[in-house]
């Protein structure tokens, strides 16, 4: 989740702090609340999770995403991850193994300026990139599930600064989110055209999965199917009072542009993964596609990636 991470910092300011916060609504907690590191700023990806009660203790980040220091050394039980960096973490030799599903649909997208028709439109074009290994990989799968020649695109690093580069016209188009720079650029007034991954050539995949070290799964893992259990009935509040939610978020995100979060909130809602779920068949494939467009170099494992025994098909 680490684009959402960069243009959330950019839409609205926030205490980049580490206290711990309280969620709104009363649940049944477990015996002790699980602590669960958010993978950056409160956004309204983070909903479910801030309606679920006493269930769980929210940890907001640092100066930067720290979940996977936090819950590898053990000082928080649980953590909020965008898949892909799961996978990376994964390769690199770090123990943590995926319990649930947030956001069961792929939020990447190649955004770009009115003009631009379809992706290999893209060619001789200037296309703007973060620096994150990610975005070259999403480039070269659209463009060239659409046919294009990726080395024909001129690739500019551009940090996370996507919406104002969009805007001012610098760039052609970016990969991005299209639930967070997508949404802003349409209440920026861009009519920028969205190519999702999803429509050419991803598997729909979860994008938000929630995490834990393999230690700690197993010796607590009946407080954390409590937290996902609270957790889940969050997400149905979340869908029953979208309002709430908006206050909500926006509280924790220090903010007043309820409009925006509410519009995040809405592009959000229709793909939350209902009851958290993980689909093992999708994820055989989301593992296919991570290794065919180089995000690693080896196959994810999925039975070990992820544990299907809490919240499996």
């Amino acid at each position: 989740m680490r684009r959402l991470v960069a243009v959330l910092t950019l839409m609205f300011v926030v205490a980049g702090c580490g206290d711990d916060e309280k969620p709104s609504s009363p649940s049944s907690p477990p015996a002790r609340p699980v602590t669960i590191a958010l993978d950056f700023v409160p956004n309204p990806v983070h909903a479910p999770i801030y309606l679920a009660g006493d269930a769980v203790k929210i940890q907001k980040p640092g100066s930067g995403p720290d979940g996977l220091k936090l819950v590898t050394s053990g000082k928080v039980e649980l953590g909020v991850l965008d898949i892909h960096d799961l996978a990376i973490a994964r390769e690199a030799g770090t123990d943590v193994v995926a319990v649930g599903a947030l956001v069961g649909k792929p939020l990447a997208a190649l955004v770009a300026q009115p003009d631009v028709a379809r992706p290999r439109d893209l060619e001789g074009r200037t296309v703007g990139v973060s620096g994150l290994p990610s975005d070259p990989a999403f480039l070269e799968a659209i463009v060239g599930h659409d046919g294009g020649d990726v080395s024909k695109i001129k690739q500019v690093t551009i940090g996370f600064n996507a919406v104002s580069r969009l805007l001012t016209k610098r760039v052609d188009a970016v990969p991005v989110f299209w639930n967070a720079e997508g949404v802003a650029l349409k209440q920026r007034g861009l009519e920028a055209n969205e190519f999702r991954v999803e429509d050419y050539g991803a598997p729909p995949y979860p994008e938000v999965v929630f995490f834990t070290s393999r230690a700690t799964l197993a010796s607590e893992r009946a407080r954390i199917e409590g937290a996902l259990d609270a957790i889940a009935r969050g997400l149905e509040t979340t869908r029953a009072r979208p309002e709430e939610a908006v206050d909500v978020i926006a509280k924790a995100a220090e903010t007043d542009d309820l409009e925006l979060m509410r519009a995040q909130l809405d592009a959000v809602l229709p793909i939350f993964a209902d009851d958290l779920k993980l689909d093992r068949p999708v994820l055989e494939q989301w593992a296919d596609f991570d290794a065919e467009i180089g995000l690693v170099n080896e196959r994810p494992d999925v039975a070990r990636t992820f544990d299907f025994t809490l919240r499996g098909e």
